[in-house]
């Protein structure tokens, strides 16, 4: 099993133990990671930032979950940050999971839960990571 993980923009799902799977927007480039959340008033799914250690909220419409995650996906920790914060950068963090306040909670994400970034299926669309590109976690 790969230890490192490869991202690209897209669109793909994220499998929590115990069998929940959501949406999953990758923001892997430098433009995608910038906008993130920004303007937006709400999330389906979660997203990911990768590369990325660290968060904010300012100019953000709604407070968030924030999962600091290491680079095979195991969560280090779980913030709710609400708009007009900075988050504290986490040391081995290297990707970082957002989603609505009290979704990750729902979907149990907690320290030491380690996630999987399913591969897209093959011609969905908006599936911007090709296949190879993600690598499987658990």
């Amino acid at each position: 099993m790969p230890r490192h993980q490869r991202f690209r923009d897209g669109n793909t799902q994220l499998r929590v133990p115990g069998g929940t799977v959501v949406p999953l927007e990758v923001a892997a480039s430098f433009r995608s990671r910038t906008r993130g959340l920004l303007g937006r008033d709400g999330l389906d799914g979660a997203l990911l930032l990768t590369p990325a250690g660290s968060v904010h909220t300012w100019r953000m419409r709604f407070t968030i979950d924030v999962a600091y995650l290491t680079r095979d996906l195991t969560v280090l920790s779980v913030r709710t940050m609400p708009p007009g914060r900075l988050g504290v950068p986490r040391l081995r963090a290297r990707h970082v999971l957002e989603a609505e306040a009290g979704a990750m909670e729902r979907w149990g994400l907690r320290r030491g839960v380690r996630l999987e970034v399913l591969p897209p299926r093959p011609g969905a669309p908006g599936a911007g990571l090709r296949p190879g590109d993600v690598s499987g976690g658990a």
